[in-house]
C-alpha cells in the first residue's frame, strides 16, 4: 500500500498519508493536567476549565508537508505588503467606519490569526482575524505532547519551542509599548472582553494574566463596561492601564459599554492592541474580494509576483450583491457566505445548507460569498474503529512574521470546540516526498506506520 501511494508522487503525500494512517496518540493527559494545575494555581480554575472546556486539545497531532508550510508564510508576506501600500490603505479607510482612520500611535496588532484549509497539497487562505484566540493554550499543549512515530526531531523540541514561544509573547506586548513610545516602563495590563468569566476561553485569559505576572507586569481580566477615564488615564477601579490586550468582538467600539475604551483610545490615553484600524486593513472579509480581484490588485499598484501569490491561493470572494442573487443563488452549492464583519463562524452558512429565509437574510445584510475549498481531514480513534475529522490551520503572526502555527481539529459546518476528539492540535511540516524511495525512508525511520499506530502508540491512549 505505501509503495503504491509513493507512485502517485506529489508534494504533501507524506503529510497526508499520515493524517490518515498514524493513530498515534501523543498528548498526554497527565502532562496536560499537571501544566494546566501549574500554570492556573488553582483546583478551583482547574476543575473550571476541565469541566467547561472539555474539547480544547486533540490527542493527536496534524502533519503538513514543508512546501505547504513555505507557501503560508509567502501568502501572508503577500497579504502584508498589500496592505503596507498607500493606496490600499486610502482604498480600505475610505469607506471604514471613522475610527479606523484614527492613528493607532504605533500599535501593530497582536495575535493576528491567518486561517488556511489544505487540501491534496494545495494551500487555500480562508480569512484573516485581528484577535485570534489561542495562543497561550498552543503554547501549554505543545509541553504535553510527546514523541509521535515520525520526525523526533520536532516532537523533541516542543517544550523549547513552547517557552520561547510564551517570551516572544511577552516581547510582542513590549513592542507595542515600545513602538506606541510612551517613554517609560509598561506597567499594567488590561484584557479585555464582554462578560469575560463567560467566554469560552476564559481559560486563556486566565494563562495570560499568569504570563503577563510572572514577567512582572501587573494584568486584570475586565469586561470594558469597568473601565473608566479620569483626568486623561483609563482606570480600572484604582488601577491605571497602560495597554488593553484588545479580545473584544466589538472592533470598532461602537457600544455603550465600550464608551471609555473608547474614548481613551482617541485620545491616545492608552495603547489599545488588536485596534480598529486593524481590523478594518486585514481582518473585514470584504478585503478578500480585494485580494483576489486581478484587475483591482493591479490599478492599487501591487507587483506581479505579489498578485501571482494571491491570485493561486486566496479563494475567490466577492461581496455579495443583490444585483447577482440569481447567479449566486445558482452557485450556491459551491460557496460558504459569510457576514463581512462576522466572527467565530457565526451567521455563516454553507450554500449547499440555505433555505430561501436564509437567503433573503443574506442579501440584506452584509455578506461575501467566498468558492469552497473542503477542509484537510485527520483520521483519530484505532485502525479497527477510525473517525475522520476535518482540520484548518491557523498561523498567528505579529508584524508580518509566523510566530505558530496550530491546527484546529473539528466536525460540522465551522471549527466549535464542542468535537470529543476534537480542538487544537499541534502541526509538525515534514519534508516533500515526490519519490517512492523518499516515502520508504520516513516510514523506516518512524519504525514502519502499520507497526507503530497498530500496536504502539494507541497503547498510551489513557495517557
Amino acid at each position: 500500500m505505501l509503495e503504491k501511494k509513493g507512485n502517485m508522487a506529489k508534494a504533501g503525500l507524506v503529510s497526508e498519508m499520515l493524517n490518515s494512517e498514524c493513530f498515534c496518540v501523543s498528548l498526554d493527559n497527565d502532562a496536560l493536567h499537571q501544566a494546566l494545575s501549574t500554570e492556573l494555581g488553582s483546583p478551583a480554575l482547574l476543575a473550571l476549565v476541565e469541566e467547561r472546556c472539555p474539547y480544547l486539545f486533540s490527542a493527536q497531532p496534524v502533519f503538513v508537508s514543508d512546501s505547504q508550510t513555505r507557501r503560508m508564510a509567502e501568502v501572508i508576506a503577500a497579504v502584508e505588503s498589500v496592505v503596507a501600500l498607500p493606496s490600499y490603505r486610502e482604498h480600505i479607510l475610505a469607506s471604514a467606519p471613522t475610527i479606523a482612520s484614527h492613528d493607532p500611535g504605533g500599535a501593530k496588532g497582536v495575535f493576528f490569526g491567518y486561517d488556511f484549509h489544505l487540501n491534496d497539497g494545495g494551500v487555500g487562505l480562508i480569512e484573516v482575524n485581528t484577535n485570534a484566540g489561542g495562543a497561550m493554550l498552543n503554547a501549554l499543549m505543545a509541553r504535553a505532547h510527546h514523541a509521535c512515530c515520525v520526525d523526533m526531531e520536532q516532537f523533541a523540541g516542543s517544550a523549547d519551542a513552547a517557552t520561547a514561544f510564551e517570551n516572544s509573547i511577552v516581547d510582542m506586548f513590549l513592542a507595542e509599548w515600545r513602538h506606541s513610545k510612551r517613554g517609560r516602563p509598561l506597567r499594567t495590563i488590561a484584557i479585555v472582553d464582554t462578560a469575560p468569566q463567560q467566554q469560552y476561553l476564559y481559560p486563556e485569559f486566565l494563562l495570560f494574566q499568569k504570563l503577563f505576572e510572572r514577567h512582572g507586569l501587573h494584568a486584570v481580566i475586565a469586561d470594558p463596561s469597568e473601565l473608566t477615564l479620569q483626568d486623561g488615564v483609563l482606570r480600572h477601579g484604582d488601577t491605571a492601564i497602560d495597554l488593553v490586550y484588545n479580545r473584544l468582538t466589538d472592533f470598532m467600539l461602537e457600544t455603550a459599554d465600550c464608551a471609555a475604551l473608547r474614548a481613551a483610545y482617541l485620545e491616545q490615553a492608552v495603547v489599545l492592541t488588536p485596534h480598529p484600524q486593524g481590523h478594518a486593513l486585514y481582518a473585514d472579509k470584504r478585503n478578500l474580494s480585494i485580494f483576489c480581484n486581478a484587475e483591482l490588485l493591479l490599478a492599487l499598484g501591487v507587483p506581479q509576483s505579489v498578485q501571482d501569490t494571491l491570485l493561486q491561493n486566496i479563494l475567490p470572494t466577492e461581496v455579495v450583491d443583490a444585483a447577482q442573487a440569481e447567479r449566486l443563488w445558482n452557485a450556491r452549492r459551491q460557496l460558504f457566505f459569510k457576514p463581512s464583519a462576522g466572527f467565530g463562524s457565526r451567521a455563516a452558512y454553507r450554500g449547499d445548507k440555505i433555505t430561501k429565509r436564509v437567503w433573503q437574510e443574506i442579501l440584506a445584510g452584509d455578506y461575501v460569498a467566498q468558492a469552497i475549498m473542503l477542509p484537510g481531514e485527520r483520521t483519530i480513534g484505532t485502525p479497527e474503529s477510525p473517525e475522520a475529522l476535518k482540520f484548518d490551520i491557523r498561523c498567528y503572526t505579529y508584524a508580518g512574521n509566523v510566530q505558530w502555527t496550530a491546527a484546529r481539529m473539528y466536525q460540522g459546518q465551522t471549527t466549535n470546540f464542542r468535537t470529543p476528539g476534537g480542538g487544537f492540535a499541534p502541526v509538525y511540516s515534514l519534508p516533500d516526498s515526490e519519490f517512492a524511495e523518499e516515502i520508504g525512508d520516513i516510514v523506516k525511520r518512524a519504525g514502519h506506520l502499520e507497526n507503530c499506530c497498530a500496536t504502539g502508540c494507541t497503547q498510551d491512549a489513557g495517557k
